[in-house]
């Protein structure tokens, strides 16, 4: 029973306060009911008596009586607790918590940015991800003909500043650090470019940067952020985002493989229109996915997205993926090559389209469940490369964008016929056939015809799978080998 006291006030304020305390009880009835949540705007310890009296504490205090009841039920009920040890990893339980306090599902692309780059157990975060021994391989990892090649195509474009003495050279997501190591191997010979460098990767993960500076042999004795590398002299810099790369020099931009990995956003088409899909947890304390039942933030980049499609794009589409991260980036990678001079190079798997349904996940080289025990696989989603383009010019007049080209197109025109020719004359059988193995996956397509080897071993080409595209500054004309 909650007891109150009415005081001597006329009829009229007595049935209007106790109206209002009337109304506030049948509230607190109804969210005693539902999910605790609902008590939260009353400090912990405070009876429903004291909540009501801090609402309506006017000069009622020392009057008389009447009764009111309060139904109680709900109010101290708590769940029932297992003392069973959970089997749930840090992250696991990391993004369920997540959930509970916003008392509703996640994006995905919230979600996805929590696996990849979570500070304590992200992907990326705490181990090496590359190669063979790893989840995935990427093109440099592949061959240091990659590597070499993207160097042709930064030497060029130095060429084309007019061989500035002081030039930034950006990559982000370095990996392992093996690209920058076999561009700088590469170009070492020509020592008015290595010598102008100072280099900067933007790296978030912790375990990545130690590998980095071991491959590119700079001294760690300190943990020094900016360092030397003993393969060419040069500087370098590790930074975690573009915003702390030091402005006002020309800037070479390299981002290889490292937009697949930014978070998209998921939209379905239902009766209601398109609706965002989430991840929420089930009864069976399981992540599974779910349609918002309302428009979300990122329904404004999903018409951005559709503005620039073609209507007859988007009527064959039931499923859309869109990427903000990915245009926010690359409008201030334009902003920064705009004041700056330079340009960036972007090569990735995707499409010169709109994306519909591509994020998957990938352990040990097999794909997987999206779901399935967060933070061991690696997830990533296909580019977009058309929004690259709409983002880039939409923010600057000053800059051009050129592709996207196959991946085999850039590296034959820029030369590595040549260079993988040149290689075979001077090696071993084993390193012959390493060679063509590795050639065929950069610029093939399908498997390698020329394979004796063991089925499951077979090289796959990646040679029309992947996509080069190029951002400049308008004054340096038209950049290597986008003629």
């Amino acid at each position: 029973m909650l007891r109150r006291f009415i005081g001597q006030a006329s009829v009229a304020q007595r049935c209007r306060h106790l109206s209002g305390r009337q109304e506030l009880v049948d509230s607190v009835r109804r969210c005693s009911s539902s999910s605790a949540a609902g008590l939260t705007k009353v400090p912990l310890g405070t009876t429903v008596e004291q909540a009501v009296d801090a609402q309506y504490s006017d000069d009622y205090t020392s009057q008389p009586s009447a009764k009111i009841s309060v139904d109680r039920s709900g109010l101290n009920n708590p769940p029932e607790h297992s003392h069973e040890p959970s089997t749930d990893s840090e992250l696991v339980k990391h993004l369920k918590s997540i959930i509970k306090f916003r008392g509703g599902p996640i994006s995905v692309a919230e979600y996805m940015e929590e696996v990849l780059i979570n500070p304590k157990a992200g992907f990326y975060i705490n181990r090496d991800v590359f190669g063979a021994e790893g989840d995935f391989i990427t093109s440099p990892e592949v061959s240091q003909m990659f590597g070499e090649m993207v160097g042709v195509w930064a030497m060029c474009l130095w060429e084309q500043m007019g061989q500035p003495n002081r030039v930034n050279l950006v990559e982000f997501g370095p990996g392992r650090g093996t690209l920058m190591a076999d561009l700088l191997r590469g170009a070492k010979k020509f020592e008015k470019f290595t010598e102008a460098l100072h280099i900067h990767m933007i790296e978030v993960s912790p375990a990545l940067k130690k590998i980095q500076k071991l491959t590119l042999k700079c001294n760690d004795d300190d943990g020094d952020e900016n360092t030397v590398s003993a393969l060419t002299g040069t500087r370098v810099s590790w930074h975690a985002t573009l915003e702390e790369v030091p402005t006002g020099l020309p800037t070479i931009i390299i981002a290889h493989e490292f937009y697949d990995a930014l978070p998209v956003h998921q939209f379905q088409k239902a009766s209601r229109g398109w609706c965002e899909k989430m991840i929420d947890v089930a009864e069976d304390s399981k992540f599974h996915v779910v349609l918002s039942p309302q428009p979300t933030p990122a329904t404004l980049y999903l018409l951005k997205r559709c503005k620039w499609a073609r209507t007859e794009e988007l009527s064959k589409l039931e499923h859309v993926e869109v990427c903000p991260k990915a245009m926010d980036l690359t409008q201030n990678i334009a902003k920064r090559i705009s004041t700056d001079g330079g340009g960036a190079l972007i090569i990735d798997y995707g499409l010169d389209g709109i994306v519909s349904d591509s994020l998957q996940a990938i352990r040990k080289h097999k794909f997987v469940n999206l779901l399935d025990d967060p933070g061991s696989a690696d997830l990533s989603a296909y580019v977009d490369f058309p929004a690259i383009r709409h983002s880039a010019e939409e923010v600057s007049e000053d800059v051009s964008v050129y592709g996207p080209i196959t991946q085999s197109q850039f590296l034959g025109n820029l030369g590595i016929n040549f260079r993988v020719e040149a290689l075979l004359q001077n090696c071993t059988e084993e390193q012959a056939e390493s060679l063509r193995t590795g050639y065929w996956r950069l610029v093939g397509e399908g498997e390698a015809p020329f394979w004796e080897g063991p089925d499951e071993l077979t090289p796959i080409g990646m040679g029309s799978r992947y996509l080069a595209m190029a951002i400049v500054n308008k004054k340096q004309g038209t950049p290597v080998p986008f003629q």
